[in-house]
């Protein structure tokens, strides 16, 4: 029996990573198919540009999209906030069709509390001083991701459980890392000298709710994860803010298949076909 669909105010979801091995786009659809938000906030980093070119993008992520444009020919408001992975879309920052705005950040006032939605990449001093470190880390993550595969199918074939080889590389490294700790002291730093209440970002895909105290104040900061590995998002509901946790087994049902895949020759040809269809979903 199909659940309830929940209502919601506001849902802000990042890094889906569309276009590459490692999205999760299965459980996403099914995410974004189980809530009805007033508004929602795509956070950054929802189509991979920096590996596109492999030409990868199988129909479970052209789904997420189709998702996308029902849920603004419904009336919800979809805010694109671009980041590094998609900065391709910069170029349209402060871009509005209908009830569809991309932006490079966000700040709302729910119920009297300042709250300021941005990605993080700008807090990122890899990703602003060596550049080079940070497309070639994506890479070999790209690598890894697809590694994992061929690990899981045989995992199946002899009836053990699908693993993510890199979510508990990743989550290790990031709790002995001081680099996560100076991101999120920066950004809490920024966000205080604002006077802003509350701050969301993603980028880390760690997903965080924590109050940050520094020597200019404190903030409450929400990191509001990934759809590669936690599946995560930050919630508001009655201006009540929550970060929650999307559970899929990952199993056979999320796993992609052969019938899967769809190649696009060009990835011009995949954002003409996604603007034309947006420009519709907006006005009529």
């Amino acid at each position: 029996m199909q659940e309830a669909i929940r209502k919601i105010d506001i849902s802000v979801i990042s890094d889906f990573h569309l276009a590459t091995h490692a999205s999760k786009a299965k459980p996403l659809l099914k995410y974004l198919k189980s809530i009805h938000p007033k508004t929602l906030v795509l956070n950054g980093d929802i189509i991979d540009s920096w590996r596109f070119s492999r030409n990868y993008f199988p129909k479970p992520h052209m789904k997420v999209i189709r998702q996308l444009l029902k849920m603004v020919e419904k009336g919800v408001r979809v805010v694109y906030i671009t980041g590094n992975h998609d900065d391709v879309f910069r170029k349209f920052n402060n871009t509005e069709l209908g009830n569809f705005s991309i932006v490079n950040q966000l700040e709302l006032d729910v119920d009297g509390q300042k709250t300021w939605i941005f990605h993080g990449d700008v807090f990122d001093h890899i990703i602003h001083h060596s550049p080079w470190l940070a497309k070639l880390g994506a890479a070999a993550y790209g690598f890894l991701t697809i590694f994992n595969k061929f690990i899981n199918v045989f995992l199946k074939l002899i009836g053990g459980k699908e693993m993510i080889l890199y979510k508990s590389m990743k989550d290790r490294i990031a709790k002995r890392s001081s680099v996560l700790t100076n991101f999120e002291k920066a950004i809490a730093n920024a966000a205080i000298g604002k006077g802003v209440d509350l701050v969301i970002c993603g980028h880390t895909h760690i997903p965080v709710d924590k109050s940050i105290n520094t020597e200019k104040g404190s903030v409450r900061y929400i990191n509001c994860g990934d759809w590669v590995e936690h599946f995560s998002a930050a919630e508001c509901v009655e201006g009540e803010w929550s970060l929650n946790y999307f559970y899929s087994d990952e199993g056979e049902e999320d796993a992609e298949s052969p019938n899967d895949e769809l190649f696009i020759p060009d990835k011009k040809q995949l954002y003409k076909s996604i603007v034309e269809e947006l420009a519709v979903a907006a006005f009529f």
